[in-house]
């Protein structure tokens, strides 16, 4: 009995607004329901203690550059699978897919057996002290053992974004964080016959939960209900296709990683101005990450928006798609500013209350950087319109020059040269997010980004099967 397929969502078509909010929605959810779910592996790992939190802290700049590598295949799957799918080619968008889920798979188990064979050293080289070491290095060791089925989620994830369907992760990604909040305290505390494991039933209830998700995932993408169908034969490498993954994936891995690093150089910066500095920083950096989460939902819905639109071969409205998502993220994030600069004493002084002094140069620092959240939604919007075109390249250099060409030259020029000190590391922020939009802007106008990356290669690949098809040949 077949399948009751449901089938893709259709976005070249029909109100772009409602397309972008209808997508971005759901996504903005499944980024709040992941934040909700590492508060509360940091509430539970922080009721065994200092050394227990510092495992943690040392091991999250390992695995969030894996999350980066893990998240560049994703963000390539749904590249292809919005492309191949405005194009209205379903076969090629399962074939996609399961090609997909076959590359993270295999980056995965080497980088899974590295890490948890290199835990240790690597702990000892990220400076973990004797009594910290042994909980780091069983906290990552776990980590790495679930690796595939977090590389697994990560590209389900993008493939049904691809798609347009963005309800059921979001669903899936709620009821893991229901599971780890039931799992959290009883692998960490123990209760009955299950035995405290501390910092290990930490990582091991994420990786239950994790495991969870990826076999879900898959299953629905086994199921066919759901825009998607893959089947045993699309496992068979595709060479070809793999490695126009891989060229995708690449630099939008790079692009993660070298804003997780940005942050930890500044950290150093930040450093040397004594540690109320340090907390403000800290606090600015963590309102930051919650503030962005709209804009980052906006970004990649987007993408799927553009991808689809340009394998539609409709460019003129993958371009209206990017102006209406600018200026949609340019007005959510200004208002987002606005209560952060008129609300920034309440906002620094709930995290941390009774530091009058902390507080006041957090304040300054979210009243400096505030006014400019706006150009923050521009640059996430556009980054996430070139990635749907299949310029990831484009996202990837946008970052860098970010980060290492006006941020940190910057802060460290005013805070280290001139008489501006810990404001000059503030005001760095502003600079760099106006400069960073002014770039992103110009790239956009200037029109390169129009000329797709994969949507040319969707059209070759329907004309070589059409060859094919008359010339009587199997097709590949």
């Amino acid at each position: 009995m077949p399948n009751a397929r449901r089938p893709s969502a259709n976005l070249t078509q029909g109100p772009i607004v409602r397309g972008l909010l209808s997508l971005a929605g759901p996504i903005v959810l499944a980024n709040l329901f992941q934040t909700v779910y590492q508060l509360t592996d940091t509430f539970w790992v922080g009721r065994l203690g200092v050394e227990a939190v510092a495992a943690v802290s040392l091991s999250f700049p390992v695995l969030f550059f894996l999350i980066s590598v893990g998240g560049g295949l994703g963000i390539a799957g749904t590249i292809l699978v919005a492309q191949y799918d405005g194009a209205g080619e379903p076969e090629r968008v399962n074939h996609t897919a399961a090609q997909t889920l076959l590359v993270s798979v295999a980056a995965s188990v080497p980088l899974a057996v590295l890490g948890f064979t290199a835990a240790r050293p690597v702990m000892r080289l990220m400076g973990a002290a004797p009594d910290v070491l042994p909980m780091a290095t069983e906290y990552l060791q776990y980590s790495f053992a679930g690796l595939i089925f977090l590389f697994g989620y990560f590209v389900f994830q993008s493939l049904m974004r691809g798609v347009g369907d963005v309800k059921t992760p979001a669903v899936i990604v709620f009821g893991t964080v229901l599971l780890n909040f039931v799992l959290d305290p009883l692998f960490i505390q123990g209760w009955g016959p299950m035995p405290a494991l501390g910092v290990a039933g930490a990582a091991l209830a994420t990786l239950s939960t994790q495991g969870l998700a990826a076999v879900i995932g898959v299953g629905v993408l086994l199921s066919g209900r759901y825009g998607i169908q893959i089947r045993l034969a699309d496992f068979r490498p595709d060479w070809p296709l793999q490695s126009r993954l891989i060229r995708l994936g690449f630099p939008a891995s790079v692009e993660q990683s070298t804003r997780a690093l940005g942050l930890t150089v500044m950290t150093v910066l930040v450093a040397g101005f004594g540690s109320e500095v340090v907390a403000a920083y800290g606090i600015g950096v963590r309102v930051v990450s919650f503030v962005i989460i709209p804009a980052l939902g906006l970004s990649m819905a987007a993408s799927t928006l553009v991808g689809q639109n340009i394998g539609a071969g409709r460019v003129d409205r993958s371009e209206r798609v990017a102006k209406m998502g600018t200026l949609i993220g340019f007005a959510g994030m200004s208002l987002a500013g606005l209560v952060g600069f008129v609300f920034a004493d309440q906002i620094v002084g709930a995290f941390l209350p009774g530091q009058p002094d902390v507080v006041a140069v957090g304040a300054r620092f979210l009243k400096i950087m505030a006014p400019t959240f706006g150009l923050i939604g521009v640059q996430q919007v556009l980054g996430g319109a070139f990635r749907g075109a299949g310029h990831t390249f484009i996202a990837m250099v946008l970052a860098i020059v970010a980060l290492w060409v006006f941020r940190f030259p910057v802060a460290w020029f005013l805070s280290e040269r001139t008489a501006m000190g810990a404001d000059g590391l503030w005001w760095a922020f502003p600079i760099s997010n106006a400069l960073a939009a002014v770039v992103a802007l110009v790239w956009f106008w200037r029109g390169t980004w129009k000329r797709p990356v994969g949507a040319q290669e969707v059209l070759q690949d329907r004309v070589r099967d059409e060859v094919e098809a008359v010339e009587g040949r199997p097709q590949g």
